[in-house]
């Protein structure tokens, strides 16, 4: 996975690489697919939601930039996966999960590998954020949205970089948005494909 998926399309971020080789992807899937685990594409986890490819997983830790210190926002825990790699990335992340029985998926994943020291997951909808704790320094949203949620602009620290799958629901391109001096720049780092961000500042359930 490393080397094929990973390093071989641009993963330059040795601090990611060393977290997604730490991490024991097979723990994060259903005991069905554990042989699948780091295979090149996303996995089913029930509820209609799945865990992202992992160049996908990388990349989004890599665009963020993380160094260390920073609070991150995750929207879409899925079976805690990523915020798993994001937790090895910042000093804490704050996960908002919409499913009941994936948000309890996700903590038990966590617990149980020892990837959940400085992860809290959050029931609730995650399109609107997590106004509590904010601001934060990053936010990854792991789920394609039609548009940018203004609530999460608005919790995104100065400086701060929030990456998110935007488009229709069937392709999005991925977008990176920098804050910084109050304005907001925006690239696309790929195009993708994302399960639908659901909520009131996404798509309808």
């Amino acid at each position: 996975m490393l080397d094929q998926q990973l390093r071989a399309r641009g993963i330059r971020d040795e601090r990611v690489l060393t977290a997604m080789s730490r991490i024991p992807r097979e723990e994060f899937v259903p005991a069905r697919d554990r042989e699948a685990a780091y295979w090149d594409g996303p996995i089913q986890i029930g509820y209609g939601q799945t865990i992202s490819q992992p160049f996908m997983t990388a990349l989004m830790a890599q665009v963020l930039g993380l160094a260390g210190h920073e609070r991150v926002l995750e929207v879409g825990t899925g079976s805690g996966y990523a915020a798993a790699v994001l937790g090895e990335l910042a000093a804490e992340v704050i996960s908002v999960e919409l499913v009941p029985e994936l948000a309890q998926i996700a903590r038990e994943n966590l617990r149980h590998t020892g990837f959940g020291k400085n992860v809290m997951v959050i029931l609730g909808d995650g399109s609107w954020g997590y106004p509590d704790l904010a601001p934060y320094q990053a936010i990854s949203v792991a789920a394609g949205a039609p548009e940018i949620p203004s609530s999460l602009l608005e919790q995104l620290d100065d400086p701060g970089r929030l990456v998110i799958p935007v488009g229709p629901h069937q392709d999005q391109e991925l977008r990176v948005l920098t804050k910084r001096g109050g304005r907001v720049e925006s690239s696309v780092a790929t195009l993708c494909s994302f399960v639908p961000l659901l909520g009131g500042q996404g798509w309808r359930q």
